[in-house]
């Protein structure tokens, strides 16, 4: 069994309130192959949301104390991100999912890249929050694109 990131299959649960369709993993969950997760919803965050990014840090820093995720106006929601990687570990350890697609450059989500916390697009080399858990923890972790790119989708 597979994670997949919410807004990739279609839920509207990105912090504008829209998602990140993506044709493949929706087919994907209406044949229940992958189970959709929000770690941002999971931590008990509203959808919309402010957005938000890490600060000076990646999601292994979050998750030992060392930096934070604020949002664009300076509030920080750390506890959110942390609560919402261990609740999505927890899922994905009760549905022995081996693997996790999680969307790009997110703050919990991110899979090698993820903004830079100057709120400007920019993006730096790291992990957000839930991705550096659940690699932590055994789970193998990719994004949607090299999903996709690397033929993955075919197994």
């Amino acid at each position: 069994m597979k994670l997949v990131s919410a807004c990739l299959c279609g839920v509207n649960c990105k912090y504008n309130g829209k998602n990140n369709i993506n044709l493949y993993f929706m087919e994907l969950l209406r044949e229940g192959e992958v189970i959709p997760v929000c770690p941002e919803q999971l931590g008990g965050l509203p959808t919309p949301r402010k957005p938000a990014e890490i600060l000076g840090g990646s999601g292994q820093d979050v998750l030992v104390g060392n930096s934070r995720v604020v949002t664009r106006d300076g509030l920080d929601v750390t506890e959110y991100y942390i609560k919402g990687a261990y609740e999505t570990l927890k899922i994905a350890q009760l549905a022995d999912a081996d693997t996790a697609v999680l969307k790009s450059r997110s703050p919990s989500c991110g899979n090698g890249y993820i903004y830079d916390g100057s709120f400007s697009y920019k993006t730096r080399k790291a992990d957000g929050v839930t991705a550096a858990l659940l690699k932590e923890n055994g789970i193998r972790v990719t994004d949607e694109d090299d999903y996709m790119e690397k033929g993955v989708c075919q197994d």
